[in-house]
């Protein structure tokens, strides 16, 4: 009970806290990252406080974000351009005539779109499970936060925790919402990730305090504001038959050797679909293809993107085994970070696994000896 009240009790615009006084524990960097795919949303509601604080609680490196706006212009976490799948909006009489049908990324779509409803309107709804075979528990306790909200989240966690916040679907927030001074998305994008000191290059002193990756489907996006910030960027790569949403690119094109010697100065890596990492049929992977190589040759990184740890997203090459998938993508593909859904999971697989990790027993003993040698030197 105290768990979901502390979650849904923040102000509209509520600030870090910044009593920390510097000694936070730091973020690891001798493993790849655990990315908390919109938080820890495998069991609790995706994009909310309260999934977020869980995937703190549980250990992850970064907390994963999508980023849109209101039709006021303020923007939020939220996944989807349509507010249908994901909160109680049909319950709602009062928005029955907001139904519309844009064109996303070539495709039209009819539903509820949050750039037609202000930020007072988003709060009114709640958020409910994406998948009917996760709990469902917590279906209409937890609102809509905003950006800057999810920054506090981080900000005010008893460690160094990391952000990594997507600019959702820029082309068609463009085309839909509008801000004075004709700021595009990607400017209020920045300005907010400014206003709360996110800054520097990728393993930085400045960056190493507040972390963060900026990451997109859309290329232009990220070529925009790398002249505003020089935060670390990751371009995001859709299935093969997607092309990106800007700039019309085939997946071929974007892979290409002569693209990732291109993009490479302005992105520290590259978050793919995993299965185009590895082919697979039959539900079973294949053979993995080059691109890991090829991107590592060029100094990027590879964050892919999604583990699930239901059976019917697992391939059967794991036997029903989420802890042999991580071990494969992390010992023999080699990744440097994974999007998952279950930070619990994959945070108690690096802890058995890793060479470097120590458990809290020995920690203390550790601290223990380090207090009785210091207390026998100034005894002398």
């Amino acid at each position: 009970m105290l768990f979901l009240v502390g979650c849904s009790s923040r102000s509209l615009y509520p600030l870090p806290n910044r009593r920390h006084n510097g000694n936070r524990q730091p973020l690891q960097t001798f493993r790849p990252y655990n990315i908390a795919h919109r938080g820890s949303n495998g069991e609790i509601p995706e994009e909310t406080t309260a999934a977020y604080k869980r995937a703190i609680e549980e250990g992850t490196d970064f907390i994963e974000t999508d980023i849109l706006a209101s039709k006021d212009g303020v923007l939020i976490s939220f996944h989807d351009v349509c507010l249908d799948d994901t909160t109680d909006i049909a319950e709602h009489e009062e928005f029955i005539n907001r139904k519309r049908t844009y064109e996303v990324q070539g495709s039209n779509v009819t539903g509820y779109f949050v750039v037609d409803f202000t930020l007072k309107e988003l709060k009114s709804l709640r958020v409910k499970q994406r998948y009917p075979f996760r709990d469902q528990q917590y279906n209409g306790k937890f609102s809509i936060i905003t950006f800057e909200e999810f920054i506090s989240i981080a900000l005010d966690a008893d460690r160094i925790v990391g952000i990594y916040p997507e600019m959702k679907n820029p082309v068609f927030i463009n085309q839909r919402v509008k801000w004075p001074g004709g700021k595009k998305f990607e400017d209020k994008f920045v300005e907010i990730l400014k206003k709360y000191r996110y800054r520097g290059s990728y393993m930085s002193k400045e960056w190493l305090k507040q972390p963060a990756f900026i990451q997109s489907f859309a290329p232009t996006s990220l070529l925009y504001i790398s002249n505003q910030t020089d935060l670390p960027k990751i371009l995001l790569i859709d299935d093969v038959n997607m092309p990106t949403q800007d700039t019309n690119q085939s997946y071929w094109e974007i892979t290409s050797d002569k693209y990732l010697d291109f993009i490479k100065e302005y992105i520290v890596g590259i978050g793919p679909w995993k299965d185009t990492l590895v082919t697979a049929s039959d539900n079973y992977l294949r053979k993995p293809t080059d691109l890991v190589a090829r991107a590592h040759a060029r100094n990027l990184q590879v964050h892919p993107y999604t583990f699930r740890n239901e059976n019917k997203f697992l391939h059967f090459n794991f036997s029903q085994d989420p802890y042999k998938e991580f071990d494969y993508w992390i010992n023999k593909i080699g990744v440097d970070g994974l999007f998952t859904d279950f930070t619990g999971s994959l945070h108690q697989f690096q802890e058995w696994t890793s060479p470097l990790s120590t458990g809290e027993e020995d920690a203390n003993k550790l601290l223990d000896k380090i207090v009785f040698m210091i207390s026998k030197f100034k005894t002398k």
